[in-house]
């Protein structure tokens, strides 16, 4: 599978693979849970050892569920994020979320940990907090989730140490927003954009319509899926990943094949075509 750079881990880069595994809605219980951990090995076994989670999700269940599963495999070859919710988000309370999110994943350290979406608590608490952790050995890199341009350089001016890793963000081909502003400022600030939700909210367009064809003559050209062309799609540049949930040994498989297509530039435009971004810059889409 291939893999991104733009992660930063002082002044080396990590290789991350760009097509990861979200666990936003994991299954908790039943023949669903089980499921849910075989796909989750599964997709690590396949290369998709970049991990997302959260303590929101499932009210820390999904760290759990994560921490059995990890359990004796080597620490080293998997890149697991979380997130502190921005009602934990002070000075004190971001320290005490990320202890908590190691304690349930049964590791000493994460990635990379980020701050879940902006809240109450002033940002240079909570930014202070994250540079701490990664001091203390407890995270490898620092981030954010749903912020836009004027939210990230507010962040990145509460930074003394350490640099902004990642910006965690709605990015789908009914949501491209953040072509407009946010991918350009990013790249100049070589600060990983990885994009969730990427199938949307709506199911992909059948075949039988203009740009249902379109994504379907692609797939076919390279003996794909429909969604595996949309995942190519959503990280075909330097610097954007993908963090696909799926709870079934199927779709997990389908999500890390995704990961070895390379579109031409002229597939590219047909997409582009098909779905197009934004002509004008519009608040940050979020969910």
């Amino acid at each position: 599978m291939r893999t991104g750079s733009f992660f930063k881990l002082g002044e080396r880069e990590l290789r991350v693979p760009v097509i990861g595994q979200g666990t936003w809605n994991l299954p908790l219980d039943g023949s669903a849970f089980d499921e849910a951990r075989r796909s989750l090995k599964l997709g690590i076994d396949l290369g998709m050892v970049h991990i997302d989670t959260a303590e929101m999700y499932g009210n820390g269940g999904s760290e759990n569920v994560i921490g059995e599963t990890i359990k004796g495999l080597p620490r080293e070859s998997l890149f697991i994020v979380s997130k502190v919710m921005p009602s934990n988000a002070s000075y004190n309370g971001t320290i005490k979320a990320c202890e908590n999110s190691l304690h349930r994943l049964g590791t000493d350290y994460l990635d990379c940990y980020l701050l879940h979406w902006r809240g109450s608590y002033p940002l240079p608490d909570t930014m202070r907090a994250l540079e701490d952790l990664v001091k203390q050995g407890k995270i490898g890199t620092l981030g954010v989730s749903n912020f836009d341009v004027e939210d990230l350089e507010e962040a990145a001016a509460c930074l003394t140490r350490e640099k902004i890793a990642c910006n965690q963000v709605l990015y789908n081909l009914e949501e491209r927003g953040i072509e407009r502003a946010l991918m350009s400022y990013c790249k100049q600030h070589s600060i990983s954009l990885v994009g969730y939700t990427p199938f949307g909210k709506k199911r992909l367009p059948d075949a039988d319509t203009e740009s249902g064809a379109v994504l379907a003559s692609i797939a076919k050209a390279h003996d794909a899926t429909v969604p595996q062309i949309v995942l190519a799609f959503l990280v075909r540049e330097e610097g954007l990943f993908a963090i696909p949930k799926a709870a079934r040994e199927a779709h997990v498989k389908e999500n890390a094949a995704a990961g070895d297509i390379v579109l031409s530039e002229s597939e590219i435009k047909m997409i582009d075509t098909q779905f197009p971004a934004p002509k004008t810059r519009r608040p940050l889409a979020w969910s």
